[in-house]
């Protein structure tokens, strides 16, 4: 059962618009971790859509353990579908495991994506959390449950992460050139849980694929942040100011 106030947010303004947004939530959150970015691009006149990944939002905490890459992929292209539908210029913001999403769907949805931002995205573990030697072995072994599940410091399934890689994996080495017109990707230095030159480096290569401009922000260190740059019991007094940055960069020319 989904937990009270976790499920899908549709925040519409009655009709098709000129502009959507598809916003993608981190691993092990909801919908929830979303709202406040959510309100602020709807006021500020977009549809948007803020659906609940597979697994996610449940009141079984283990719920996120269950997830497969083509559930997670199936429910990233309907979820684009609906935003699509809402906007004339739909774009795509994903948050860590959402950045991977939000990645894939560019690339393999690129007409359908004029907007691109990813924040901390999960493409591969922090060499710190697992040797770059050790990540094929992996995103194979639990990835495809040949071996039994383990729990990271962090309480992440070591199946589940290793969707997210899987899809990352399976990333286009060439991607279209009919990509999207906007490129961002944002990245605390303090974060020990991504690959900082992959969250960094596949965006990079979308925007020059497409063409399309591209912001690499790295947040100011003085802020003390990690990985998790979106949850407001995260962000404290900071909240604001961020969310505000990162609709900036989404809106950018």
């Amino acid at each position: 059962m989904i937990k009270d106030g976790h499920d899908t947010r549709v925040l519409s303004h009655g009709s098709k618009l000129e502009r959507s947004v598809l916003l993608l939530h981190g691993y092990t959150h909801s919908p929830a971790q979303l709202d406040p970015l959510a309100a602020l691009f709807y006021g500020k006149g977009y549809n948007v859509v803020v659906p609940r990944a597979p697994g996610h939002g449940l009141l079984d905490p283990d719920g996120h353990a269950t997830i497969t890459a083509p559930g997670l992929l199936a429910y990233a292209t309907e979820s684009l579908a609906t935003a699509t539908a809402l906007g004339a210029e739909t774009g795509v913001l994903g948050v860590s495991g959402g950045g991977v999403l939000a990645t894939w769907l560019a690339a393999r949805h690129p007409g359908a994506v004029r907007r691109l931002v990813v924040l901390a995205p999960l493409y591969a573990p922090h060499r710190s959390q697992v040797p770059p030697a050790a990540r094929p072995a992996l995103r194979v072994l639990y990835g495809h449950r040949l071996i039994p599940d383990r729990r990271s410091s962090r309480g992440y399934s070591y199946r589940a992460v290793a969707q997210y890689l899987r899809i990352a994996a399976g990333l286009p080495q060439q991607f279209p050139a009919t990509g999207p017109h906007r490129v961002a990707a944002v990245l605390a230095p303090g974060d020990t849980t991504v690959d900082g030159d992959l969250a960094f480096g596949l965006p990079a290569r979308i925007a020059a694929a497409a063409g399309a401009a591209l912001t690499l922000d790295t947040l100011p260190s003085q802020w003390g942040l990690g990985h998790d740059i979106i949850s407001a019991h995260r962000l404290g007094t900071l909240a604001d100011a961020l969310y505000r940055r990162y609709v900036a960069l989404y809106e950018a020319s």
